[in-house]
């Protein structure tokens, strides 16, 4: 491959692989949703209540499974919520109704819950709710992220023509390594003494490939250390015959750590960015 330049290569990187599923997981939204919709219909029915204490209380001796659905109107996914005060801390608990009636009482009081209901600040719950859910699941964005570029590269793996299980793994930790192929990695490994675990493992007649990837959005000091680690496993994997390490990795929080990434650039072979996966560098790698 002829040699490569920086600059140019960086120019290709992007600030974002985002996919339509990344957003919000609506499946996922809607399931939890379900869970608790009968609870959540019988509750409707104090909106715009007069006598809103009364008449939960009243629900509460007759359906006490309703418990189970009052945090997720404070968006809080726990069964449990603890409150301090004057009086020191407590803990509620809505895994079931486990205390007196007029304890749930008075935290939907306090907390705010009736006046949210009283007043037709909503209008249903089951919709309340799903906000609620929408928001709250925008906090996976990060693992879910964490998993798109993995995504990005196996399908061009499997576009090459390489098989899952058959002559390409995932997630296989260097001491499986060697023990299916019988290659000694003790290089990379610390002698032994480190357990590292690359995303994917392509094996070809000739060589072994441990493939790392990942997509950076934003800056931070993570960078940096991801950058040298991974400059150091290519250095050390260039002592180990028949063995190459790869390298997937874009974004624009790279900018941040730029140099050091350039660094890892200067001497590992095999570093690739989305562009050159688009581009056909597949057929090329994997020999």
């Amino acid at each position: 491959m002829a040699k490569r330049n920086f600059i140019d290569w960086f120019r290709t990187f992007r600030p974002s692989i985002a996919t339509f599923s990344y957003y919000a997981d609506f499946p996922k939204i809607f399931s939890n949703v379900d869970a608790i919709k009968i609870e959540l219909n019988i509750l409707n029915s104090l909106i715009g209540s007069k006598n809103i204490k009364q008449e939960f209380e009243s629900i509460l001796a007759k359906y006490p499974n309703v418990v189970k659905c009052i945090p997720i109107l404070l968006a809080v996914r726990s069964t449990q919520i603890s409150i301090s005060d004057e009086k020191g801390m407590f803990v509620y608990e809505f895994g079931g109704m486990v205390y007196d009636i007029s304890v749930y009482s008075e935290f939907m009081e306090k907390s705010g819950l009736f006046d949210l209901m009283q007043n037709h600040l909503i209008a249903n719950l089951v919709d309340y709710v799903t906000g609620v859910e929408t928001g709250l699941d925008s906090n996976g964005r990060k693992n879910r992220g964490g998993h798109l570029m993995e995504d990005l590269v196996e399908g061009f793996i499997k576009e090459a023509g390489f098989k899952k299980d058959k002559n390409y793994f995932k997630e296989m930790y260097v001491s499986d390594i060697s023990k299916k192929w019988n290659i000694d990695l003790s290089a990379i490994s610390n002698q032994g003494k480190m357990e590292k675990r690359f995303d994917f493992v392509v094996k070809t007649d000739k060589k072994i490939y441990a493939v790392e990837t990942n997509f950076y959005g934003g800056g931070g000091s993570k960078l940096n250390e991801t950058a040298r680690s991974y400059k150091t496993i290519a250095l050390e994997a260039k002592t180990i015959p028949n063995f190459e390490f790869v390298w997937f990795t874009d974004g624009l929080g790279w900018a941040s750590a730029k140099n050091n990434l350039e660094e890892t650039f200067d001497i590992l072979e095999h570093i690739y960015c989305i562009n050159d996966v688009e581009t056909g560098v597949m057929k090329s790698i994997f020999k």
